[in-house]
């Protein structure tokens, strides 16, 4: 079947993407209505962290099952079960009275977008499975979206926190689940049959508990620091359950997550790259934040829409990458260049000081990211998907938001720390308390984050021209690639 026999599959594309705009967005819109909630609903600044937290866990650890159960029983009916759920958990904590509900629905929300996110990412893959160019131009504008949906989500949480209620931040996923139901009963077609293999319960048990401790220890390591029993502990044991799920997983029949899915050399790069732009990404939103609301005097709304030529690049660098230079040359030159960019920008940033301004200081840095950003997302998610079965690219599709979710999570915990651990050993070396010394330290801190994501990237720049085969991508099962020479 070609893929002109999937009518108005550019109409399901936007059915898809704003599914996965949905669940980015919510990575982040909820951060900047997190203080007007808490002194709303009158809970504590330990409570507030587990807003965000509770969303990453339930996200990060279901979605290899989620992206299994695409697989096993169909990705339209995934996704739109998950559309459904998290518009409900959405609206459930749009009317919270208390915490308690409020982290309710955000763990509801995590566990459906688990459902969602593999769902909308196979679906693409699916559809424009037969032509290269238009899989090309369809991954670009997926791609992009997940590149920007983070800074976008900083955007609108300003403008619904400040003009409209922090609730805002959560009945907005309503409006959109409502568009995309309806557009995924019109224009979504599942073009394969869901193959009904056993469930692997040893598979899912370990990668569920695996990926509940990596995530929830990191996510401590933010707040208690590296050697804290809460951060080691859980850490540890989800590695030990990882290499324990690998083990089981190759030995197992009908594996929970084929190990050929992550072995190709394409797949292998891809993952590895979106998880080290999923890292490097938390120092630019976290720490230029920061600056922009610290040192600058943003509102929320002013630092969103400092975001914005940022998120064009990125929806520029990948729709043009993903469908112009993509089916000609495959990602080899794309994504390590893309990194290269990324590293280059996040240098530009160790220049920024109390004398800056936003358009010398900040605007060129984010321009050049941006544009990084997007020449790896949107190549990278293509070549996430590229060459699978048609039943294991829920899981293919789940591998790649597992490692952008996971590389959020270890950014944030590992910046947060070195920011923090740098800051303090200026005021260490210069014990002053006057208000030039400790702005000094604080911007020591954002520069120590700032090179060791460049460092990051370029590790990525490295890997990838190494690991990616030359030529275009082999988008059939099995297919090698076309040579280039």
């Amino acid at each position: 079947m070609k893929s002109e026999a999937v009518p108005n599959r550019w109409l399901a594309l936007v059915v898809l993407s704003l599914a996965q705009l949905t669940v980015i967005l919510d990575s982040t819109i909820v951060n900047i209505a997190l203080p007007t909630a808490q002194r709303d609903l009158g809970f504590s600044d330990d409570n507030r962290q587990w807003v965000v937290t509770g969303y990453a866990l339930a996200f990060g650890s279901l979605l290899l099952l989620g992206g299994r159960l695409c697989d096993l029983y169909g990705r339209k009916r995934l996704f739109i079960i998950g559309m459904i759920g998290f518009a409900a958990a959405s609206a459930l904590g749009g009317a919270a009275d208390g915490f308690g509900l409020l982290l309710l629905a955000r763990i509801a929300q995590g566990a459906f977008a688990a459902i969602l996110a593999p769902a909308a990412l196979s679906m693409v893959s699916v559809t424009f499975a037969d032509n290269a160019d238009e899989r090309g131009r369809a991954f670009g504008v997926f791609g992009a979206i997940s590149g920007a949906g983070g800074a976008l989500g900083l955007l609108l949480g300003g403008v619904l926190t400040q003009n409209l209620s922090w609730r805002w931040c959560l009945y907005v996923n309503v409006v959109i689940a409502a568009i995309a139901i309806a557009g995924a009963l019109v224009f979504l077609v599942d073009r394969t049959r869901p193959e009904r293999t056993p469930l692997d319960l040893a598979g899912t048990a370990l990668a569920l508990l695996g990926l509940f401790g990596i995530v929830y220890g990191l996510g401590n390591a933010a707040t208690r620091g590296w050697t804290d029993p809460w951060t080691l502990g859980p850490t540890t044991l989800g590695l030990v359950l990882v290499i324990a799920f690998v083990v089981v997983e190759r030995r197992i029949r009908d594996p929970l997550l084929p190990l050929s899915v992550v072995l190709d050399r394409d797949r292998g790069a891809s993952y590895l790259t979106i998880g080290i732009s999923g890292t490097g990404g938390f120092a630019v939103f976290l720490f230029v934040t920061y600056y922009l609301a610290d040192t600058l005097k943003f509102t929320p709304v002013q630092s969103g829409l400092a975001f914005l030529p940022m998120v064009v690049l990125v929806m520029a660098g990948a729709v043009f990458s993903g469908a112009v230079l993509l089916p000609r040359v495959g990602p080899r030159p794309i994504v390590p260049l893309g990194s290269l960019l990324a590293a280059a920008g996040m240098v530009l940033l160790t220049g920024i000081d109390a004398g800056s301004t936003y358009t010398g200081g900040v605007l060129p840095a984010l321009l050049v990211i941006g544009l990084g950003l997007g020449m790896v997302f949107g190549p990278g998610q293509n070549a996430a998907t590229s060459g699978v079965r048609p039943h294991e690219t829920g899981v293919a599709s789940a591998m790649a938001n597992i490692t952008q979710q996971v590389g959020g999570s270890i950014g944030l915990a590992v910046f947060s720390s070195l920011g923090a651990t740098a800051t303090a050993g200026y005021l260490a070396a210069h014990p002053a308390t006057d208000p030039a010394t400790i702005a000094a330290a604080t911007f020591a801190g954002y520069h120590f984050v700032f090179w060791i994501a460049a460092a990051l990237f370029l590790g990525g720049a490295l890997f990838s021209a190494v690991l990616f085969r030359g030529g275009p991508l082999a988008v059939e099962p099995d297919a090698e690639p076309v040579p280039t020479h």
